[in-house]
C-alpha cells in the first residue's frame, strides 16, 4: 500500500504544474518553463536519487545480491527514460497549444495508461488483471468527462497534429513505467534507475537552453516558479514514483497517475477560483473511484519478475 500511495503523492506533485505556471510571471512560453523544469529539476533528481542510492547501498544486509554490473543495455534504457522525460515536455505542450488544454491534457493523461498497459502487455506477455482494466477505464473515463465537461460552447474540431504530440507524450511516459520497471526487475536499486533518467533529461535539457528567452528566470516569482516546477514537480515526484513503481505494475502505476488531473481540478478551483460543470463534476468522481478501486485492487505485493532477465 505504501507504494500506491507513493505514486499517488508523486501524481498530486505533478497535479501543481498548471497551477504553478498560472500564478508564475508573465513573459513566459511553455518552451522555457519545460527547458528550465528539466535542467533544475534532472539535475535535482540526479543529486538527490543518487544521495539515496549510495546510503541505500549502505544499509543493505552483507548477505544481499550484488549489484548489476553496468553494461550498454542497462545504461541505453536509463538514457531513453531521460530522453523520454525530456521529450515529453515539448510534445505536451504541443497538444495543448493546438487543441486547448483541456482536450490536449485529457489525451496524453487518458493516453498513457492504456499505453503502458499495452506495452507491458508486449513486452511480458501478461494479459493486465482485470482490476485494472475496470479501474483504468472508469478513471478514463473520468479524465475524459473532466476535460470536455468545461469545454461548453466552444466550436471547431481537433488539430491531428496537436493529437499526435499528446499521444506522443502519453507514450513518452509510457516508455519512462516500462523502461523503469524492467530495471527495477533486473536488480537495479530505484534511486540509481531514476537519478540516472535525471541526469540524462538535464543535460539533453540544457542542450537547448542557450536557444530560449528566460529572462523571467530574474524576477523573485519566476524564480520561486522554476524551483517549484523543477524540485517538487521533477526531483521529488520522480523519486516518489519510481520507489512506488518498485512494487506495482508499469500499467498500475500509469494509471494512478491519473491523480495529477484531479489535483489540477481540485486546484483551479481552490486557488484559480475556476468553475465547473455538472458534467466535470461527475467526471472528477468518476475518476476518484477508479483510483480508489485501482489502489484497494493493488494491496497485494506484484510478481517480482514480469521480465525475463536477460545477461
Amino acid at each position: 500500500m505504501l507504494h500506491v500511495l507513493a505514486v499517488l503523492a508523486a501524481a498530486l506533485l505533478f497535479g501543481t504544474t498548471g497551477t504553478s505556471q498560472a500564478l508564475g510571471p508573465d513573459g513566459t512560453t511553455p518552451l522555457s518553463i519545460g527547458v528550465m523544469r528539466m535542467v533544475i529539476g534532472g539535475t535535482g533528481l540526479a543529486l538527490l536519487a543518487f544521495v539515496l542510492a549510495r546510503r541505500h547501498r549502505i544499509r543493505l544486509p552483507v548477505d544481499a545480491p550484488a549489484r548489476p554490473r553496468p553494461s550498454f543495455r542497462p545504461l541505453s534504457l536509463m538514457v531513453l527514460t531521460g530522453f523520454c522525460l525530456a521529450l515529453y515536455q515539448p510534445l505536451f505542450f504541443l497538444g495543448t497549444a493546438r487543441n486547448g488544454v483541456a482536450v490536449g491534457t485529457v489525451v496524453a493523461l487518458g493516453s498513457a495508461p492504456i499505453l503502458a498497459g499495452l506495452l507491458e502487455w508486449g513486452l511480458t506477455r501478461r494479459v493486465p488483471g482485470g482490476v485494472w482494466m475496470l479501474a483504468t477505464g472508469l478513471a478514463t473515463i473520468g479524465v475524459v468527462m473532466l476535460g470536455f465537461g468545461g469545454e461548453a460552447g466552444t466550436t471547431g474540431g481537433t488539430d491531428p497534429l496537436g493529437i499526435l504530440g499528446s499521444v506522443g507524450a502519453g507514450a513518452s511516459f509510457a516508455v519512462i513505467a516500462n523502461a523503469q520497471r524492467r530495471l527495477l526487475d533486473s536488480g537495479w536499486d530505484p534511486f540509481t534507475v531514476v537519478g540516472a533518467m535525471g541526469a540524462s533529461s538535464a543535460a539533453l535539457s540544457a542542450l537547448v537552453l542557450p536557444f530560449v528567452d528566460v529572462s523571467w528566470l530574474t524576477t523573485t516569482a519566476g524564480l520561486i516558479m522554476a524551483l517549484w516546477l523543477g524540485l517538487a514537480t521533477i526531483s521529488i515526484a520522480y523519486v516518489l514514483f519510481t520507489w512506488g513503481l518498485n512494487g506495482l505494475t508499469a500499467a498500475t502505476a500509469a494509471t494512478l497517475t491519473l491523480g495529477e488531473p484531479l489535483t489540477a481540478s481540485i486546484l483551479g478551483i481552490a486557488v484559480l477560483g475556476e468553475r465547473l460543470s455538472v458534467l466535470a463534476i461527475l467526471g472528477l468522481a468518476v475518476l476518484a473511484f477508479g483510483l480508489a478501486l485501482l489502489a484497494w485492487g493493488s494491496r497485494s505485493p506484484r510478481d517480482p519478475k514480469p521480465f525475463a532477465v536477460e545477461a
